[in-house]
């Protein structure tokens, strides 16, 4: 029998449902992602550190957990809301079902509440502070207790995800991931392998196995990395990782940044892309409720193509701010904002979107071949 659980919001909305994953009780921004399958690499994607987290598609689980498709070690995210949890796991490659990994990794998780509520909620006011509880189950605690937690925004989160070590990556695609064209020639092109530095603020690891498969030489860094200690590895190219939360208190990753930019060539993604543009001059905003799903329509500028891609963000980069030497390459189709940009003079690049998926479409894989061209 499952034991009650409870989502309470700052404005003072409180949802009851059912608990399916650990006892305890977390705070966070509450978000949404409307992929209907990858639950388990948005699980393990190191940006929703700080979030919790509600699934728009109204069952999870039924293809149950595996080793493959992790994007990190363990589970990130403060918690986890869906309409339904499969009790059901039917999938060859699953070792395990959801409930009990949710389980094993201590992870807070509610089903069993209106999923489309709490969504439509958020889209109306924004992205709201939460309290996911199995413990205390009273409404006015709960709320009061929403209203005093931090939120993300002013935060370092990356500290908290990024490795401490530095390491080798050797790690290659699945085979069964289907490259594009350009994607695939790069890989045929293995004689001559670049070296990457991968600057790791919360990187998902599909993003150095791509990296690696396109006939890169990857060695993953701290993302607390100087310039001088990035530079001194003697990189061909230089790659700025995803990571959660709020880029504009990330100085230590934004001087880095400055010090690289026209001694390597640089690609960034997510966060990479947020803290590249604020290295050269922009500025950053907080979305109202964020981009996260995997059927984000964005134009590639240089060709009038679409291509859907897979996001997870709740920053973005202001237009309005950007300098002279920037210009946007990519944009969103459903709100206008900026989704990719390069520099004029520099050999320097970055999208907002996720290029390597996991979960998602790989409309977009061309571009690690373009880095890979750059270098």
């Amino acid at each position: 029998m499952s034991s009650p659980a409870k989502l309470a919001l700052e404005d003072g909305t409180v949802f009851t449902g059912r608990s399916f994953g650990a006892a305890g009780e977390v705070d966070g921004e509450v978000c949404f992602n409307t992929s209907m399958t990858g639950y388990q690499e948005i699980l393990t994607d190191p940006s929703y550190r700080g979030q919790i987290v509600t699934m728009t598609y109204p069952e999870i689980g039924n293809y149950g957990v595996n080793d493959e498709d992790r994007e990190s070690e363990r589970p990130h995210l403060a918690g986890f809301v869906v309409r339904e949890a499969s009790r059901i796991t039917s999938n060859f490659r699953a070792g395990g079902g959801l409930t009990e990994y949710l389980r094993r990794w201590n992870v807070v998780a509610i089903e069993g509440i209106d999923t489309r509520a709490l969504v439509r909620r958020t889209r109306t006011q924004g992205a709201l502070r939460g309290i996911l509880s199995t413990t205390d189950l009273d409404d006015a605690r709960l709320v009061a207790k929403a209203k005093a937690s931090p939120g993300l925004v002013g935060r370092d989160l990356v500290r908290e995800v990024m490795p401490k070590e530095v390491k080798a990556w050797d790690e290659g695609l699945s085979e069964w991931v289907v490259l594009g064209a350009d994607a695939a020639a790069a890989r045929a092109a293995t004689s001559d392998k670049p070296h990457v530095v991968a600057i790791d603020y919360g990187m998902k690891w599909n993003i150095p196995r791509y990296l690696t498969t396109t006939g890169c030489r990857v060695t993953v860094v701290p993302g607390t990395f100087s310039a001088d200690e990035v530079l001194a590895l003697k990189p061909n190219g230089v790659f700025l990782s995803n990571g959660p939360g709020d880029p504009e208190p990330l100085d230590y990753a934004i001087g880095a940044i400055r010090g690289i930019l026209g001694k390597a060539p640089v690609f960034g993604i997510c966060l990479g892309h947020q803290l590249l543009s604020l290295a050269c001059g922009a500025k950053t905003f907080k979305l109202k409720f964020g981009h996260r799903g995997a059927n984000q329509p964005v134009m590639n500028l240089d060709n009038n193509r679409v291509e859907i891609t897979s996001q997870n963000h709740g920053f973005a980069v202001d237009e309005n701010s950007l300098p002279g030497d920037l210009e946007v390459t990519h944009r969103n189709l459903n709100d206008g904002t900026i989704e990719g940009l390069r520099h004029k003079a520099l050999p320097a690049f970055c999208v907002q979107y996720h290029p390597e998926a996991s979960a998602g479409p790989h409309d977009s894989d061309y571009l690690f071949a373009r880095f890979r061209e750059m270098m």
